[in-house]
């Protein structure tokens, strides 16, 4: 099964934008991730949108990161993606008249939902300013190596 890595994908050019402190070009921000230029300046605009970020177009134009890393909890890029379902696990229904199979399903329901609520209360004690500091220890730790991205190639 597909797993949906938006969340995660955003945060990671987030960051990028963070360390560099300088546009990026929606080609740049998608050779980070091997994706395609359309489907992270898609993401981006939601982002535009809620003041995270800002683009500029023509030469020296592209993507900036405009909002406060110690404010931007990862609840609110979360939300700005779009909420995606934190489980891929889900019910069986398939045989809705079954009691068994409606037991089983109200109890992983609520099982489902509550673990979700606490994992979406973690993510507000959780800024963009912590993983960048998390990200600038272990730069620091390893010299450096673990930040090298493949250059895309012409």
């Amino acid at each position: 099964m597909r797993r949906d890595s938006k969340l995660s994908s955003i945060l990671h050019v987030l960051l990028h934008m963070a360390q560099a402190n300088r546009p990026f070009t929606s080609e740049e921000l998608s050779s980070f991730l091997d994706t395609n230029p359309v489907l992270v300046r898609r993401v981006l605009a939601g982002l535009r949108e809620r003041g995270y970020v800002g683009s500029g177009k023509g030469h020296g134009g592209g993507w900036v990161i405009t909002c406060d890393l110690h404010t931007v909890t990862l609840r609110d890029i979360y939300e700005a993606v779009g909420s995606p379902t934190v489980f891929a696990m889900g019910n069986r229904s398939e045989q809705p008249q079954c009691l068994v199979e409606r037991a089983v399903n109200q109890a992983l329901a609520s099982a489902f939902d509550e673990a979700e609520a606490l994992l979406i209360e973690r993510f507000k004690d959780v800024t963009l300013a912590d993983l960048s500091a998390s990200f600038n220890r272990d730069y620091a730790n390893h010299r450096g190596t673990l930040h090298e991205h493949p250059k895309p190639v012409d």
